[in-house]
């Protein structure tokens, strides 16, 4: 439901657009922040009720095709909710308690998104690529 907190002992996937990869590695940029967005979006993995990760995976590039343009070497990190929070929350200069909130939209029922962040903040950025579980391709 809109505004749930995703748990903890959750997991949530980013798509990284192919500028935000080089030489298949995740730039810390792909987890900034754009001046016009108030979250990252995510999507809460096991929301879409699959048994495993790779049928979760599968769901995601459906998602992602559908709505997005998916270029050859974007890709999907997958990361642990509490892992992020707990990361950045003892390592960032100003404790940031990160909020990682359900966020449906019509054709994307496990977005989400990834709050209380700023624009500027690429030392968070980078905290949270340090957490990124593992990488898929974004498409099939």
């Amino acid at each position: 439901m809109k505004g749930d907190k995703t748990p903890d002992h959750h997991h949530i996937a980013r798509y990284c657009k192919p500028t935000c990869v080089v030489d298949g590695q995740i730039q810390a940029t792909a987890f900034m922040l754009r001046k016009d967005e108030e979250s990252i979006s995510v999507n809460w993995l096991e929301y879409l009720g699959h048994s495993s990760r790779e049928g979760e995976i599968t769901e995601l590039r459906k998602i992602y095709s559908a709505k997005l343009n998916v270029g050859a070497r974007a890709r999907i990190a997958v990361l642990n909710v509490g892992e992020v929070r707990n990361k950045v929350l003892t390592e960032s200069p100003d404790n940031r308690n990160l909020e990682i909130l359900h966020d449906p939209l019509e054709n994307d029922p496990s977005h989400s998104g990834i709050y209380n962040l700023r624009d500027d903040d690429e030392l968070i950025a980078e905290l949270i690529l340090e957490t990124v579980l593992k990488t898929y391709s974004a498409r099939s």
